[in-house]
């Protein structure tokens, strides 16, 4: 539609329009404000589900029998053993004596592997000459190597390659042309014939005589490469070969570009279970089991915990198999029992002892219950209880100042940001005064701390019994406090863990029969599910709660009222404009008649 300004009457038709359709749209900001307001409501609900369910996570925690049955362990001398239990280990004392630790087995170089003139952190094949006949060949598939610009030079895929093993000639094709090279090894590679190719047998760098043009094709071949093949067997805890070979073994496989180092570290980070490492001042190596105990062939107990195969190891490296040491079990007496371990940490009756040295005399080791962590955990359990409440409480008793509703957006453009979140903060309090869902759900609450539990086997059978009672302070609704400095509930811990543990975490079929704990999490569960029903999930779409359903309808009636406001100011308009070519039209008369009496 075209409008017209008021040219003719001399007024602001827009500003006109304006005012008037302030007052069409004072049923549209009502209903904005009243979508906002639901929106609040929707939002501070779920904040109190997110409250809860964060609560309800944290008592699960307390009906797990770890959370009552901590232990605590002293060793009468920790520089001879360690120890630590679980909470299934029973109070009692422990005497460990005649302790022998176990060992690892360990195989050392029996002499100097090259009186040290190796190089730990070069190539093996550099230094070929010092592994004598530890080499294998082993054959190469060298695919086409295409050229990609002019050049003289090109690389093979694999270097240390094995003497003899190149054919005499390579051909190199250029589209549907083709030209023989002849392969040197030795010479100056500088000097060699336009159809000659020199090949560096250390790296297999080739240089041509004359330049291959960008396209070419070296033809693929085949040839050998040194590499050092060895394998190495060593057995579990029963017995068993842990390779993955036939017979058990692990086999290795290095080329020469690998250093001593390169080896020794993949053999240590391999599932052999050895650590190997090389000794520049005495020029040794050093081949470790990882685990203790005597790890041998099953059946063979005594035997070698670590067989070695290949020239490689037993010819440079000079590991012996039958000068190994080590690999014995720990021994000990525990209560006067004598027993063996592969481990010096091992676990019996839910205590994990850990030996630290040998020894002849008596240590003793007391297990207990840690009354102070599981007095902290009961603590931080009601803690978390009293915020709870306190935030619910705060929204369901909060005021609501009906002074300030929603703004729109004409009001919060006038105002700063700081004024339009003040105003905010005003205009959402008091949304959930009086809720009943969470005000029915804090006193059901209330009921399940206080109630007795019926069926407990022990001497407490509701909280007060353990030292946890109700504040006396009527403003504090309902939080719990814990009498005195804790000394009545840390002596109920000390004096029946069990009936401590069962107050609050007992099951039952009924609700009398649960532990204090499963009915808390019990009335979170339904009245989280109640709120959902009005509030939703942010998942959740408008059909599927209560809010959503009223929220859908105010945004309904708003799309409709918007539409009509268009037709509404579209009829000012019209009604303006006709007035303005009404009087435009009366001018254009009035200046011709004038012209008549002038």
């Amino acid at each position: 539609m075209v409008r017209v300004s008021g040219l003719a009457s001399g007024m602001d038709i827009d500003q006109i329009v304006s005012d008037l359709m302030k007052a069409e749209r004072m049923p549209i900001d009502k209903m904005k404000k009243q979508k906002q307001t639901l929106e609040w409501q929707r939002d501070d609900y779920r904040s109190m589900n997110l409250l809860l369910s964060d609560f309800n996570n944290l008592a699960f925690n307390m009906t797990l029998q770890s959370s009552y049955s901590s232990k605590t362990v002293s060793s009468a001398d920790e520089t001879k053993v360690k120890a630590t239990a679980t909470s299934s280990a029973g109070n009692a004392s422990y005497t460990l004596s005649n302790v022998t630790m176990a060992t690892a087995a360990q195989n050392i170089s029996s002499e100097k592997i090259s009186e040290g003139t190796i190089d730990p952190a070069k190539s093996l094949w550099e230094q070929k000459n010092l592994l004598g006949s530890a080499w294998s060949g082993k054959e190469v598939k060298q695919p086409d190597i295409t050229i990609s610009d002019d050049t003289k030079a090109a690389k093979l895929s694999k270097g240390a390659i094995f003497e003899g093993s190149l054919p005499s000639s390579i051909q190199v094709k250029n589209g549907e042309s083709s030209q023989e090279f002849n392969i040197k090894t030795t010479g100056d590679p500088t000097l060699i014939g336009e159809n000659d190719v020199f090949i560096n047998m250390n790296t297999g760098e080739m240089t041509f005589g004359t330049t291959l043009t960008n396209g070419s094709t070296v033809q693929g071949f085949t040839y050998k490469q040194n590499v050092l093949q060895f394998s190495i067997t060593t057995y579990d805890s029963s017995g068993k070969a842990t390779g993955d070979n036939a017979d058990g073994s692990m086999s290795f496989e290095f080329d020469g570009s690998a250093s001593l180092n390169t080896v020794l570290t993949q053999l240590s980070n391999s599932k052999v279970g050895i650590s190997a490492f090389y000794d520049e001042g005495t020029d040794k190596v050093v081949f470790t089991r990882k685990d203790t105990g005597d790890l041998s062939k099953a059946g063979g107990a005594g035997g070698q915990k670590m067989v070695f195969s290949g020239a490689f190891l037993t010819n440079f490296l000079k590991l012996d198999t039958q000068k190994e040491t080590g690999g014995t079990d720990a021994t000990f007496t525990l209560n006067g029992l004598e027993t063996t371990r592969k481990s010096n940490m091992f676990t019996t009756g839910g205590v994990t002892y850990t030996l630290q040295n040998n020894f002849t005399g008596d240590v003793r080791v007391n297990v207990s219950n840690d009354t102070q962590k599981v007095f902290d955990t009961i603590k931080d359990f009601v803690t978390k209880y009293n915020e709870l409440i306190e935030k619910i409480n705060g929204k369901i008793t909060e005021e609501r100042d009906r002074n300030y509703q929603p703004l729109t957006d004409q009001e919060r453009e006038k105002l700063t940001d700081k004024q339009a979140e003040q105003w905010d903060d005003k205009a959402k309090s008091g949304l959930l005064k009086g809720d009943t869902i969470l005000s029915s759900g804090l006193n059901q609450m209330r009921s399940n701390w206080y109630a007795s539990v019926s069926g407990v086997s022990g001497a407490f059978s509701q909280l007060t019994d353990i030292g946890i009672s109700t504040s006396a302070n009527y403003s504090d609704r309902g939080k719990l406090v814990i009498e005195g400095d804790g000394t009545k509930l840390k002596e109920a811990i000390e004096k029946d863990p069990q009936s401590v543990m069962d107050l609050f975490m007992k099951s039952g079929s009924t609700t009398s029969e649960k532990g204090i704990v499963r009915r808390l999490r019990d009335t979170i569960t339904q009245t989280v599910s109640k709120v959902e029903q009005r509030a939703g999930r942010s998942t959740w779409t408008s059909e599927q709660f209560l809010l959503g359903h009223n929220l859908k309808s105010v945004n309904s009636q708003i799309t409709s009222f918007e539409s009509r406001l268009t037709q509404i100011e579209d009829r000012y308009y019209r009604q303006f404009t006709a007035m303005e070519k009404a009087i435009q039209n009366a001018n254009a008369q009035s200046a011709q008649l004038s012209q008549y009496f002038s």
